[in-house]
Order: C-alpha cells, then sequence, then structure tokens
C-alpha cells in the first residue's frame, strides 16, 4: 500500500502529532502510520512496535517497501518495552481495547517519563483510559470521535498537566463519555451512545427476569445508572 493517504481512523491519529516529533507507534499493524507522517516530513525519527511476528514482518516489509528504513526503525516487543528512556516524545497507540492500551501504559511506565504527547486510539472502552490517565498525572487535552466503514472510534489525546482540569461536575458522566465529545456531542457521539444505551436496556431486562440476587442487583443498579447518564447525555 502507497501510504500517501491514510484511512479516516489513522488520518485523525496523524493529525495530532506535533511537527518535529520522534515518535513510537505502539501495535504498528503495517507502519502506515508512521511511514505516512515520516514521508510528510512532519516526524523526524518514528519506531514502528508490533509483539507479534506476521504484523512486525508487514511493518519491516512496509518500511523497506517506502525507502524509509533510515527514518523509521521496525521493533519486534511488547508493548512500550520497544523504546529506550528519552529515545521519542510522543506515543501512539491505535486500533486496541481501551483495557489493553491502559495496560501497556501501567507497564511501560518508566519510559513515559520524557513523553510530552499521547495519542490514544481505543476501539472500545475509552473510559479506562480517561481514569488512567486522570491517576498517572496525565492531563486530557482532546478528543476526536468519527465513524469509519460502519464503525465508530474515539481518539484521546494526552500530556504532562493538570490531570483534572477537564472534569468538573459529573466526573463519572464525563469519565464515560469524555469531557469534550460531551461539549460537542456531535452526530456521531449521539449514534454511538443511542445504541449503548438500547444495548443497557436490553440487559436490564435480562437482568429483570434473572434470579434477583446480590450480584443482580449491584448489576442492574449499575446499568440504570449508566442509561440515566446517556439519556441526560443525549437530551
Amino acid at each position: 500500500m502507497n501510504t500517501e493517504k491514510l484511512s479516516k481512523r489513522l488520518a485523525a491519529v496523524a493529525e495530532f502529532i506535533p511537527a518535529g516529533s520522534r515518535l513510537a507507534d505502539i501495535g504498528s499493524d503495517h507502519a502506515y502510520l508512521p511511514c505516512h507522517v515520516v514521508r510528510k516530513g512532519g516526524v523526524t525519527f518514528a519506531v514502528a512496535g508490533e509483539v507479534a511476528e506476521g504484523p512486525y514482518q508487514s511493518a519491516l516489509k512496509q518500511v523497506r517497501l517506502e525507502g524509509l528504513s533510515d527514518s523509521i526503525d521496525v521493533r519486534k516487543g511488547d508493548g512500550l518495552e520497544v523504546i529506550q528512556n528519552g529515545e521519542v516524545n510522543c506515543i501512539t497507540i491505535a486500533g486496541m481495547g481501551g483495557a489493553l492500551i491502559t495496560s501497556i501504559l501501567e507497564k511501560g511506565k518508566d519510559k513515559l517519563v520524557q513523553v510530552k504527547k499521547l495519542i490514544l486510539q481505543p476501539n472500545i472502552g475509552a473510559s479506562s483510559i480517561r481514569k488512567w490517565l486522570l491517576e498517572n498525572d496525565w492531563e486530557l487535552v482532546s478528543e476526536k470521535i468519527l465513524k469509519e466503514d460502519g464503525k465508530i472510534y474515539e481518539i484521546l489525546v494526552a500530556v504532562n498537566g493538570v490531570p483534572e482540569a477537564p472534569y468538573s461536575g459529573n466526573k463519572d458522566m464525563q469519565l464515560l463519555f469524555g469531557p469534550y465529545l460531551l461539549k460537542e456531542r456531535n452526530q456521531v457521539f449521539r449514534e454511538k451512545w443511542e445504541l449503548e444505551k438500547i444495548n443497557w436496556e436490553r440487559i436490564l431486562t435480562q437482568l429483570e427476569s434473572a434470579e434477583q440476587n446480590e450480584g443482580t442487583l449491584s448489576k442492574k443498579e449499575e446499568i440504570l445508572t449508566k442509561i440515566k447518564m446517556a439519556e441526560e447525555a443525549l437530551a
């Protein structure tokens, strides 16, 4: 593939990478993102990290094909173990679940000391990333929600700053829906949470017909809270 033009999702991630960055793209797959930003001249050096042999070989092949081996180092390893302290100042992690992204960040916390920006694109579970950022002194500074090929994606951007800065009022609600996305409430946001609300209502119906015990009641309460927050977010 020629990486002159990225998918809508990866192009949105690329928009947040500051000019002149030294980038690590973790879970780089075919290395399309680092190839694109290096070719465009915005990134001076990039690491494309992959844990699995197949995607690692695909990334190597793509980087060689584009003649970018001098600027992009393809490395095989788990999460942030592919980078050295101080080697990069911007990290992208795209196309994984939120729980996996937070696990990668947590395991590699010692590698984040000199990193200035995190650009994270979870396929699901963005709220777990927001919670991790808040608890680990990262300030969420921007969010984007978009739809591509029938799927909805969120992008979260964080810097070293004041973790509490984006949050005021109902923090639980803002952690779930995104403080910036809540302010904008665009059409894609509304579509995503309408679907989630329908799903929660379906789960609630199932719980109400199930045997009532402490676990069921607790789950019902949790789902009811989410439905109420979704109604407020969509109002």
